[in-house]
C-alpha cells in the first residue's frame, strides 16, 4: 500500500447508511434510525427494539484522544481470528473509511448478521476475512472495488456536498460502532484502535440502547467529554428491524 487509498467522508444519517447497508447485502428487513435522545422515553419509543447495533460519530477532541491513547497503551497487536473470535474486527487502512467500516462492524457482529443475504458482498467479506489475521483481513476491504464503489455512491446521498478527499487527516469526528455480539457482550469497534474493546456482558433482555449498555458505551464517551467541558456534538443511529 504505497499510496494510501482515500474515501469520501460519509454522513451519519439513516438515508446514507440504509442505502450502503443494502448495497452491501443487508436485508431490507433491518433499517437504521435516528436517535434523538438517550433518555426521553417518548423519543426512544420510535425506535424498534431490540437494537442490534449503534453507529456513532464521536468528536475527535484532545480529551478523547488522550483517553484512547491511555487505554491502548502497551496493548499488543490484535491476534484474533476465526469462528472462536467473539467479533470480526477490521483494522482501518483506508483513509476516511471509518463510516463504512463502522457499518460493516454493525452488520457482521450482531444479530444483524442473520439478515445478510447469501452471496452478497457482506457475505463474501465475512467468509474471506474471518480466518485471516489483522493485516490480511484489512486487505480484504482495501482491495475490494465493490466496497469502494458502494461507499462512493452512498457518500453522494448526504445533505452536504462531498469534498474530494485529499488526505486521511481527521475532520474532527470519527465513527464508532457498538454491538451486542454472539457472546452476549457489548463490544466497541473502531478500526483505528489496537483491537475490539469488550465493554462487558449484557443480560438476555438488554440491547445496546439499554441503560447498562449506554452507561458502558456511548454514555461513557460523553462523560469523558462532559467532565472536561468538551465537545458534545455526538450523532448516533440505531440498527433494528424495519417498520415496513
Amino acid at each position: 500500500m504505497t499510496e494510501k487509498k482515500l474515501f469520501s467522508v460519509l454522513e451519519n444519517n439513516p438515508i446514507v447508511m440504509n442505502h450502503l447497508a443494502r448495497s452491501l447485502g443487508l436485508s431490507s428487513k433491518l433499517s437504521f434510525y435516528d436517535i434523538y435522545s438517550l433518555t426521553d422515553p417518548d423519543l426512544l419509543a420510535f425506535i424498534p427494539r431490540p437494537v442490534y447495533a449503534l453507529l456513532v460519530i464521536i468528536p475527535l477532541t484532545p480529551t478523547w484522544h488522550a483517553a484512547r491513547q491511555a487505554e491502548d497503551k502497551d496493548k499488543p497487536e490484535y491476534a484474533g481470528k476465526g469462528e472462536k473470535e467473539p467479533v470480526c474486527w477490521f483494522k482501518q487502512t483506508i483513509g476516511n473509511a471509518c463510516g463504512s467500516i463502522g457499518l460493516v462492524h454493525c452488520c457482521l457482529n450482531s444479530e444483524a448478521a442473520e439478515y445478510i443475504q447469501p452471496g452478497s458482498l457482506l457475505d463474501n467479506i465475512r467468509k474471506d476475512a474471518l480466518e485471516k489475521p489483522i493485516w490480511e483481513r484489512a486487505k480484504v476491504l482495501y482491495d475490494s472495488d465493490e466496497f469502494e464503489k458502494a461507499h462512493a455512491k452512498a457518500a453522494q446521498l448526504g445533505d452536504t456536498a462531498t469534498p474530494t478527499p485529499k488526505s486521511d487527516e481527521h475532520t474532527g469526528q470519527h465513527f464508532v460502532a457498538f454491538v451486542k455480539a454472539k457472546d452476549g457482550h457489548m463490544w466497541e469497534l473502531e478500526g483505528s484502535r489496537m483491537g475490539p474493546l469488550d465493554r462487558g456482558e449484557l443480560d438476555a433482555d438488554e440491547d445496546v440502547l439499554s441503560e447498562k449498555a449506554l452507561e458502558r458505551g456511548l454514555g461513557r464517551l460523553m462523560r469523558i467529554e462532559a467532565e472536561k467541558g468538551g465537545d458534545l456534538r455526538f450523532s448516533a443511529i440505531a440498527l433494528a428491524k424495519s417498520l415496513d
